[in-house]
């Protein structure tokens, strides 16, 4: 029942996907710094700091993973040494330049992010198991 990710005729390009990363990247990033001190300013608006920072960390490990797919090859993967734990920590220092307490969401947000990406990658790599019908004769 789910969505064959394969046969999707609405994928981009593993360049253009990288170029989107990079431009949402960008984008998130200089938005942290710009709405710095309001996003720092009180409780709520640090944890929604530590959020942000978590898109952060997502929009750059599918950088990572493009770049390395357009590099080495399609059957590449990103692997948790170097690319996830050095995206994790540029997301968290890019949280810390707004508060403390935003890093540690940050971190929170960005491993159930990464739980769920690994969960949607296996499944779209993963062929579905052929259903065997096993007739059953009667005695």
């Amino acid at each position: 029942m789910g969505v064959n990710i394969r046969d999707s005729e609405y994928r981009v390009s593993t360049a253009a996907s990288f170029g989107l990363s990079i431009l949402c990247c960008l984008l998130v990033f200089s938005a942290l710094q710009m709405y710095k001190n309001p996003l720092g300013s009180t409780r709520l608006m640090t944890l929604i700091a530590g959020y942000v920072a978590s898109w952060l960390f997502i929009f750059m490990l599918t950088a990572v993973s493009n770049l390395e797919n357009i590099m080495f090859g399609k059957g590449f993967q990103a692997r948790v040494i170097p690319e996830v734990v050095l995206c994790m920590v540029l997301a968290c220092s890019a949280a810390g330049m707004v508060h403390r307490v935003s890093v540690t969401v940050c971190l929170l947000c960005s491993m159930v992010g990464l739980y769920y990406i690994n969960k949607m990658g296996q499944s779209s790599t993963t062929p579905a198991a052929p259903s065997v019908s096993g007739s059953k004769k009667k005695k």
